[in-house]
């Protein structure tokens, strides 16, 4: 047994690449997943089980898991499939080409994995170039991740990192301008951003950390006229990187 992901639309993309040491287990019976069962058995590379619901519920460690559990064997197998990419920021900068345009998301202490997932969902069809999340006080790239991210995991780079603030001056370096989210920041419909750009969106709660603030060459808020005070952090995250999109098309 290895890493199992869950949701239809991310067992979908990680069928793509599979490779041998792979099953996808479907809930006998059921033939609202044929068409899983159809890719499994066209990529000739992942088994395919049927299986009785405790025994579904038992793999997928819980019962949200609509039919469908694929296990997608250990790290070592080279399985890359539905996984989220790891990469350094170091590495991410140096892959850079002169002049090159890039959108960088940094989560400041994101700790709900479903607002993980979701933020990835939207750095994919924005085409964000790296996620840089901390390794403390952060969600991480977990089965739920990946689930909600129907699929956009395997697709978005990401960089864990020991200290955010660093790695912020680091891209500075390399022409990133870091733009803050802040209810009290000035109006993201004004904001000029840069073709570099790395947008901080703050924890849940409390928002970005004072280090992290002290950061930012502009603090971004996004206008609103409803009764409530704020976004969730996944809406907001989409918004911003819609407005930097405008700017900089894909």
């Amino acid at each position: 047994m290895g890493e199992k992901i869950t949701g239809i639309h991310a067992i979908e993309e990680a069928l793509k690449s599979a490779s041998h040491g792979s099953t996808l287990y479907l809930l006998k019976g059921d033939k609202r997943n044929s068409s899983l069962e159809f890719k499994a058995q066209a990529n000739g590379k992942t088994a395919v089980k049927k299986v009785s619901s405790a025994e579904l519920d038992k793999l997928a460690g819980s019962t949200d898991h609509r039919g469908a559990v694929l296990d997608i064997g250990s790290r070592s197998s080279g399985f890359r499939g539905g996984r989220i990419q790891e990469i350094t920021v170091d590495e991410f900068c140096r892959s850079l080409k002169d002049g090159q345009n890039a959108l960088v998301l940094a989560l400041d202490e994101i700790t709900d994995p479903h607002n993980l997932g979701a933020i990835l969902r939207s750095a994919d069809q924005f085409s964000a170039a790296l996620i840089i999340v901390p390794e403390r006080r952060s969600a991480s790239a977990n089965e739920t991740v990946i689930r909600i991210s129907s699929g956009a995991a395997q697709y978005v780079k990401l960089a864990t990192v020991t200290n955010l603030s660093r790695e912020l001056e680091a891209l500075k370096d390399h022409g990133f301008w870091v733009y803050g989210a802040d209810m009290n920041g000035e109006s993201s419909y004004s904001t000029k951003f840069s073709p570099r750009s790395v947008i901080v969106m703050g924890s849940e709660g409390s928002g970005m950390r004072a280090l992290v603030r002290s950061k930012c060459d502009h603090v971004v808020s996004i206008p609103m006229s409803g009764h409530i005070d704020s976004l969730n952090v996944s809406v907001a995250a989409g918004i911003l990187m819609y407005e930097y999109r405008r700017a900089f098309p894909a």
